[in-house]
């Protein structure tokens, strides 16, 4: 849910839900974790439980509608026609999952798969226009999508949303990892909105393809060990990267993402 800002296209990551088998659970854990509050939707809108950090939407719980399908965090990309979007997913090799599908006034959906097979989500913004913080303790600060087709997945993002990826210095993008920059923007990190890595040995094979969600903290151990006593665990981490001090944790019901002591696009 976001900013319209497809026109070239150009896009930007704009909103963040979790699906989760029991959303009352993970209001538990969220709202342990970063201070989170919520405002329950009604169930024509499938009991989505948008997240509050100070009074302003940062996320959203969803319940899961079938038990096969994952635990997992799913990032939105702004659009200003999710229509146009849908016909650029499927003639850049990714695949269409569900909609375009209105949501009320709030704005347009749908979900699709990139040809990697990380799963991402579209949003053309209604009446919810998607982040209103971001980069401050208990909001969204960045995402990665981790792949094994690196080629195919730094295309695909170029033609459907517009985000070139390239070196963190700014340079040519590398076999390990990549930055994404809008289109037009000089490329460095101060102008990146996302990142690409690829997924080496130490992942497992039967790992699929994901983004994993970075959200801001003001202390970072303090987050992985909060993340512990509220059920989940630390999969990674804490430690110290040239953007800030981080860690990847699983929350109490499965899903993996993020924390960032020092927001923003690695430099």
């Amino acid at each position: 849910m976001g900013e319209a800002t497809d026109t070239g296209p150009r896009s930007t990551p704009c909103w963040a839900d979790v699906m989760l088998p029991d959303v009352d659970a993970g209001k538990r854990f969220y709202g342990g974790l970063f201070g989170w509050t919520f405002r329950d939707s009604g169930p024509e809108y499938g009991s989505y439980a948008e997240a509050f950090q100070g009074g302003r939407a940062v996320a959203a719980l969803a319940p899961k509608p079938d038990g096969r399908m994952p635990t997992a965090w799913c990032v939105h990309f702004s659009s200003a026609d999710a229509a146009a979007t849908a016909r650029r997913i499927t003639e850049a090799g990714g695949q269409v999952v569900t909609g375009p599908l209105a949501v009320g006034p709030f704005g347009t959906m749908l979900l699709a798969v990139d040809p990697g097979g990380a799963v991402l989500g579209v949003w053309q913004a209604g009446t919810h226009r998607g982040f209103e913080e971001r980069g401050e303790p208990g909001s969204f600060a960045w995402t990665e999508v981790y792949t094994r087709d690196a080629a195919a997945v730094d295309a695909f993002y170029e033609r459907v949303f517009g985000l070139v990826a390239h070196a963190p210095g700014s340079g040519e993008a590398t076999a390990d990892y990549a930055l994404w920059t809008p289109a037009g923007e000089p490329p460095g990190p101060e102008h990146a909105v996302g990142g690409r890595a690829v997924m080496g040995e130490d992942f497992p094979e039967v790992m699929p393809a994901h983004f994993l969600v970075h959200f801001a903290v003001a202390d970072c151990d303090a987050a992985a060990e909060a993340a512990g006593r509220l059920g989940g665990r630390v999969r990674r981490g804490p430690k110290d990267a040239p953007y800030g001090r981080f860690a990847v944790l699983t929350d109490s019901q499965g899903a993996d993402f993020a924390v960032v002591e020092r927001a923003g696009a690695p430099r």
